[in-house]
């Protein structure tokens, strides 16, 4: 089925052009990965397509049978409302027909439920509930009675890719979903949560991402916009960068090619004023050509990280038992480590659990309960955080870095002006003068990391600064960051970029507790995985896939109560929450008996401490009290199942 058809678009910001005569289209299941530098108009193109933006020029068509659903970088709320009446209240045909059956229920109009019945067979709106409820979970959304108004950025950003989920969820309806940077503000397993739902979904996609992993999971073609221009690629990630070298070796031979001829038709054109009269009209017209052709090549001047990194001395960083909690939270609990030099550490772990936290502490922006935390006299620290560029009024770009100082050392002993800094960070002097609230949410993350780099520090806290950058940042972040001398620590949820570069991870596991697991990303989740694997006595080639991700549905989140009804409306049959705790004790029952039996196999081994055996006795007893209460529960629920 056809899709979406795009056909010579083009778009430019005040007088700059972001693309140009652009022509894709958009087949059923289609899943595109949008490539392009920061500023070169990938969130404008998705506005366009989702009727949030309008072009200059060109035609977009949209099959009249396709529902569009949008993820915006800034998603917008009804914010006196709390979190579950904003997922509610859109006009959504299956949350229509489930509100009314609400309704009717509460007023025993018998009638109208059986029409309604009809309705939400016919739309599988029987299956609401859970559905809902594992994404919201799967997304951590958790207090449905929190106002829109009081979610902090990374809250909304979940909460409306969370609608666009259940949006797409239900229905026969052919979808297209347009999502910009689904991943950022989502921890690791969210990501792999989310790439298997996508993965797995028939929608058709078209999405902005910069990670590399996510990407290479869902996407299978990638459109890239260059220079105006747009190209597209069938396959993975690897396959877009090795068509992509081989085009940019392509246009470089044609570029050289067309400057020789050049060279050699503009004698023939400077020849006496006199003879251009009689001059080929054909090769004059020719000549121009050759001339645009010449000048078409690539501005060689590419994005350069170059710092004169201060010298660092023997002593860095040293944290003595420090602790940390806010209330009954702990963040951290007797943390102990000892910084060398070059150290490359990662830093994971759940949103919430205190990472950037953690940060602050070292940064001393945030003070610890108790414990020392002894810094070097040499360390300068660089420090890339969430909130992004810290500034007070807006300034012009060129204005923002002289005010930081009005040169800048580099690492061969030389010094370069702010503007020519500002150029080897790809800010052309035109754009120098462009206020910064005019700037991409890219661009202002590439002059945040401009203004870090200007301080010469020898030791970089990284929190999440992955986020909003282009691929082509990506790239040169990762190859600066590999040969630095300094000590670096990251916290992302880039797997791709925390595998490229950390030696080894701290885990924040939550409850205070921080893991030093020696290796980088992959490996701690392949390890992860074996361990669940032995915890589990195998389990299935499904569990060993999904990993962490198969975790079972928090039971606070609480969606409302769809009673079924259902034929005799005299007899009562399961409500929506009963029939999902009937499938959830399917799972739970199952699991209690193998948690005793593997408790009752290490109390006979009698091989365990004293203290452990006694902790053992006491979960025993725990496991088979809740494993009698489920299972009458599953008795009673069991009997009125269709």
């Amino acid at each position: 089925m056809h899709y979406v058809n795009v056909e010579n678009l083009t778009k430019s910001f005040v007088e700059k052009p972001l693309f140009t005569n652009i022509t894709f289209n958009i087949e059923q299941g289609d899943k595109i990965a949008l490539v392009a530098k920061n500023g070169a108009g990938k969130t404008t193109l998705l506005r366009i397509l989702a009727g949030k933006d309008t072009a200059d020029s060109g035609k977009i068509w949209i099959n009249k049978d396709v529902s569009v659903s949008f993820l915006d970088q800034n998603p917008t709320f009804e914010e006196d409302k709390n979190v579950l009446e904003n997922i509610l209240s859109y006009d959504h045909p299956v949350i229509n027909t489930v509100r009314e059956y609400e309704l009717a229920m509460e007023h025993h109009d018998d009638d109208r439920l059986t029409e309604l019945m009809g309705k939400m067979d016919e739309l599988n709106a029987w299956t609401f509930e859970s559905t809902v409820k594992e994404i919201l979970s799967s997304l951590n959304i958790t207090d449905l009675d929190q106002l829109a108004g009081s979610m902090s950025g990374g809250q909304r950003k979940r909460l409306s890719l969370a609608k666009v989920l259940i949006d797409i969820s239900f229905g026969d309806r052919n979808s297209f979903l347009i999502l910009d940077e689904p991943t950022n503000h989502l921890d690791f397993q969210m990501i792999e949560w989310l790439a298997e739902f996508l993965s797995d979904n028939k929608t058709t996609l078209l999405l902005v991402t910069h990670d590399r992993f996510f990407l290479d999971l869902v996407c299978n073609e990638i459109i890239e916009i260059d220079n105006q221009q747009l190209y597209i690629h069938r396959g993975d990630f690897t396959n877009y960068l090795t068509r992509k070298i081989e085009r940019e070796e392509s246009d470089a031979a044609s570029v050289d090619k067309a400057k020789n001829l050049y060279r050699k038709e503009l004698a023939w054109m400077r020849k006496q004023p006199k003879a251009r009269t009689t001059k080929s009209k054909s090769r004059q017209d020719a000549f121009y050509d050759v001339e645009e052709k010449a000048n078409s090549g690539r501005n060689e001047d590419k994005l350069q990280l170059q710092v004169k990194m201060t010298r660092i001395g023997g002593k860095i960083l040293e944290l003595k038992k420090v602790h940390k909690s806010f209330g009954e939270k702990k963040i951290l609990k007797g943390f102990d480590y000892t910084f060398k030099h070059r150290e490359r550490i990662g830093v994971i772990g759940k949103n919430g659990v205190g990472k950037s936290t953690f940060l602050n502490i070292i940064m001393g922006l945030e003070k610890a309960d108790s414990g020392k935390i002894n810094t070097g006299e040499t360390v300068v620290y660089g420090y890339f955080h969430q909130q992004g560029l810290q500034v007070k009024d807006d300034k012009r770009v060129i204005e923002f870095v002289k005010d930081i100082a009005e040169n800048f050392p580099l690492a061969d002993g030389t010094k370069v002006s702010a503007g020519k800094f500002l150029e080897l960070f790809q800010f052309t002097p035109e754009q120098q003068f462009t206020y910064i609230s005019k700037l991409s949410g890219g661009e202002k993350k590439r002059l945040q990391l401009l203004s870090i780099l200007f301080g010469n520090p020898n030791f970089l806290i990284l929190d999440e600064p992955t986020n909003d950058l282009d691929l082509v940042t990506l790239t040169v972040l990762e190859d600066f960051l590999e040969q630095y001398q300094g000590c670096v620590i990251i916290v992302s949820h880039d797997r791709y970029f925390m595998d490229k570069l950390v030696d080894h991870l701290f885990v924040f596991e939550g409850d205070g507790v921080v893991n030093d697991f020696p290796g980088n990303y992959t490996e701690w989740r392949i390890d992860e995985v074996r361990k669940k694997k032995a915890t589990q006595g195998g389990g299935s080639k499904q569990q060993e896939s999904k990993g962490t991700v198969l975790t079972a549905i928090p039971t606070t989140v609480n969606i409302p109560q769809v009673t079924e009804k259902k034929n005799t409306l005299e007899k009562k049959k399961l409500t929506f929450k009963e029939k999902f705790e009937f499938e959830a004790l399917q799972k739970e029952v199952p699991a209690l008996e193998q948690e005793k039996a593997d408790l009752n196999e290490k109390l006979l081994a009698g091989n365990a401490p004293y203290e452990e055996l006694n902790k053992m006795i006491e979960r025993i007893g725990t496991v088979t009290k809740e494993l009698e209460e489920k299972e009458m529960r599953w008795l009673e629920l069991s009997e009125r199942v269709d």
